[in-house]
């Protein structure tokens, strides 16, 4: 058989990286267009809070995977931001009242392929948290928020199925419940101000944090919180909560500068928590990697991306499963 001919494109001066994957998305859930976030240097989205999708995508189109609806009670969040079913397509969470109904959902969610199990350990009412900021809640918090027993059901299932859960939290009550029912990860960095003994037993317990710090930047304990994790040696990964208003439809480089300048990692470390490390969290290693084997997924920016993180908002080449979607450096 006569080998294919390899195309070759000079790349010059530019920066090479995997392309991004973002942990914390509601694309499904908002209907979002799926190929302006590809074009825009995002390859694969976990979106946190929507319907269960199959996992799509690959080859020139966006990776999708879904955790499905978020486990919540009667009354609580994000019923009393979003409603039943929000902006998009299919419910926004599912509603729960003991244990044993909690692990029904789990079973079920897991049984369909989700990604992650997330609930919501949220009472609301924090300044400046995103999810108050231009919605009008139909009931003023605090809010509901499932008990012990039901968030220790849920996790305690979820790890027998071999899934991890995400939880919701913003202040430091639902960070306390978080802790005491085994969460594996924090959609968010808290919004408001936690006490230092919260956030060390958080670092002890290994507990993975999603910065959201752009779409959180008006919360006034974000960056309290955020350094006192770093300098505790926190496991802290890229999230931008894509699909929210203000946050680009792609990469956002404002999420990655205060990464950088909150927690002291340097540029290429904050990268990797959005590229390689990403890929070991979904269980999909070596995605997000430039290794033999793993998903030929790739941007590439003319300049410096290290010393300027703007760049990387609009490749100028995006590979997506080894089909090229964008070249600007072939006109």
């Amino acid at each position: 058989m006569r080998a294919k001919r390899a195309r070759i494109i000079d790349l010059g001066d530019a920066t090479l990286l995997p392309g991004f994957i973002e942990l914390h998305g509601h694309l499904a859930f908002q209907d979002g267009p799926r190929d302006t976030v590809l074009r825009h240097g995002v390859k694969t989205v976990r979106d946190v809070g929507g319907p269960l999708l199959a996992p799509s995508g690959g080859k020139g189109r966006l990776r999708l995977l879904t955790a499905g609806p978020i486990i919540t009670v009667p009354g609580g969040y994000p019923f009393p931001v979003f409603g039943r079913h929000g902006h998009g397509h299919g419910e926004v969470a599912t509603p729960v009242e003991t244990p044993e109904e909690a692990r029904q959902v789990v079973r079920r969610l897991a049984a369909g392929g989700t990604a992650v199990i997330k609930i919501a350990l949220e009472s609301g009412g924090e300044k400046g948290a995103p999810w108050r900021t231009g919605h009008e809640a139909s009931t003023p918090p605090p809010w509901p928020m499932p008990s012990l027993e039901i968030a220790r059901a849920v996790v305690d299932e979820a790890h027998r199925l071999g899934k991890q859960v995400s939880a919701h939290v913003g202040e430091p009550k639902g960070v306390a419940l978080a802790l005491a029912a085994g969460v594996d990860e924090w959609a968010h960095v808290p919004c408001e101000s936690v006490t230092d003994e919260l956030l060390e037993r958080a670092v002890r317990q290994g507990v993975r944090i999603l910065t959201t710090l752009d779409t959180l930047s008006h919360c006034p304990g974000i960056r309290g919180n955020v350094s006192k994790l770093a300098g505790l040696g926190a496991q802290l990964f890229y999230g931008a909560e894509i699909a929210h208003m203000e946050i680009p439809w792609g990469i956002d480089a404002q999420e990655l500068h205060l990464m950088v300048h909150l927690t002291g990692m340097t540029p290429l470390e904050v990268l990797r928590t959005a590229t390689s490390k990403a890929g070991e969290v979904l269980g999909l290693a070596p995605l997000g990697t430039l290794s033999a084997g793993a998903p030929a997924d790739l941007i590439a920016v003319k300049g410096n991306a290290l010393e300027n993180f703007k760049l990387l908002e609009s490749p100028d080449l995006v590979i997506s499963g080894g089909k090229i979607v964008v070249n600007h450096f072939e006109r």
